[in-house]
């Protein structure tokens, strides 16, 4: 572990997948109104939930990021109908993945996120950001 700080210790990293039209702006909407949320949630914003691939989420935990959340469009996506369902697929795919990493599939969550859904985000991050400190802090890779 470098920096001198036990991992233990660190409030959980948290990769927040959202997406361009729909919970973009949310997230951005909490960022205006000066809700405070953990800082060690990132963001990376994608065009679509139900774009995302299983890989992607596996590969943010191999970077470490304690745990990844997915702003869904719900029924909201102007791209697909079943956006929603599609995503959740998605999520349980990489659950599967997952698992047979060793990683507690409660790492990866996932709920529609409006335009103007600020006070769900925030309500959403601290929330999960507790569910990580319960679980724990990733461990390192066996080298």
């Amino acid at each position: 572990m470098s920096g001198g700080t036990d991992a233990a210790d660190r409030p959980p990293r948290v990769l927040v997948l959202s997406t361009h039209n729909i919970s973009d702006p949310g997230i951005d909407l909490a960022g205006s109104r000066h809700l405070h949320y953990p800082a060690t949630v990132f963001t990376l914003s994608v065009p679509c939930s139900s774009g995302i691939r299983p890989d992607w989420v596996v590969h943010a935990f191999d970077s470490g990021i304690d745990g990844v959340f997915i702003a869904s469009d719900g029924e909201e996506c102007a791209y697909l109908s079943d956006c929603a369902e599609r995503t959740s697929r998605i999520v349980a795919l990489a659950q599967a993945r997952m698992r047979d990493r060793g990683l507690q599939p409660q790492r990866l969550k996932m709920a529609a996120l409006c335009s103007v859904c600020a006070e769900p985000f925030v309500t959403y991050m601290r929330e999960f950001s507790q569910v990580l400190r319960e679980i724990g802090p990733l461990q390192a890779p066996a080298a």
